[in-house]
């Protein structure tokens, strides 16, 4: 294949990086090959993960590539991100719907601060998807050698949360092991959540793909939605979520509404790479 030069931008929301590439700037989808040495933080631009986008059939959309290959279904910092991109070259006016591999997105730009109306929660087993006869809602499940109480909840991709006081060293042993934990056919992302106030959590997420990041918005979604289905908060105000890059504010609301998500999205650098 011969080589291109390949116009990209860099984003982040909340420390959560994304290399940014219009589908028309190399005129065909990125590779497995090429994500993996474009997110290489040693010998390439560095990132969690490329997303791609512009306008299908005159629609906007956006394809999600881990640093490590994988595609998941869905990634809410990244949304956010290409969002702004699409504001800022005005491909879109400042209310939108995005295309992604989890159903289309509508997305609200004000300045920096970006708002999403992500998918309504899933919690049935099949939605997950998970091995288990009845939804995980504050289920005690053996991780490890280790009994936890999780709730297992899709957001267009899975997540399992739990609020159990984990230590530090025991939650970095748990993440990836929870992950490929075999009763998720399609492995999970794990939040490790602690409510700290009427309306605040705080979060680590290991993402599939990615491992600890700075920030999940998939994630925080999640934790909010175990947060009203174990009743640790109410239904219908916004929840802060803190993580460790930052704070996104989430607003769960009525059952079988879709989750609202709000926090910024900031343009780093752009620049040309061969591919």
């Amino acid at each position: 294949m011969a080589s291109v030069e390949l116009r990209f931008s860099k984003y982040e929301g909340l420390g959560n990086d994304f290399i940014v590439v219009e589908r028309d700037a190399v005129g065909r989808a990125i590779d497995t090959g090429e994500a993996l040495r474009l997110c290489d933080r040693h010998r390439g631009i560095g990132a969690d993960g490329v997303l791609e986008t512009g306008l299908e059939g005159g629609r906007p959309f956006m394809r999600v590539t881990n640093a490590d290959g994988s595609r998941p279904e869905m990634c809410g910092n990244g949304l956010r991100c290409v969002a702004a991109h699409l504001v800022s070259r005005g491909l879109v006016g400042e209310a939108f719907d995005v295309d992604t591999d989890a159903g289309p997105h509508r997305c609200i730009v004000n300045g920096h601060v970006i708002e999403v109306e992500m998918r309504a929660p899933g919690l049935a087993p099949a939605d997950v998807p998970v091995r288990a006869e009845a939804p995980l809602i504050g289920a005690e499940w053996e991780f490890d050698g280790e009994r936890l109480r999780v709730t297992a909840v899709s957001m267009g991709n899975p997540h399992v949360v739990t609020f159990d006081s984990v230590s530090d060293a025991r939650r970095r042993e748990l993440g990836p092991r929870m992950e490929k934990d075999p009763r998720f056919s399609k492995g999970a992302n794990i939040g490790f959540a602690k409510l700290t106030g009427d309306d605040a959590i705080d979060l680590f997420v290991w993402e599939r793909g990615a491992g600890w990041t700075e920030a999940c918005g998939t994630g925080a979604c999640a934790a909010a939605v175990a947060a009203v289905e174990t009743g640790r908060v109410p239904r219908g105000p916004w929840v802060s979520v803190r993580l460790p890059g930052g704070v996104l504010e989430i607003l769960v609301g009525d059952p079988g509404t879709r989750v609202r998500m709000r926090g910024p999205a900031r343009h780093v650098f752009d620049g040309t790479v061969t591919l």
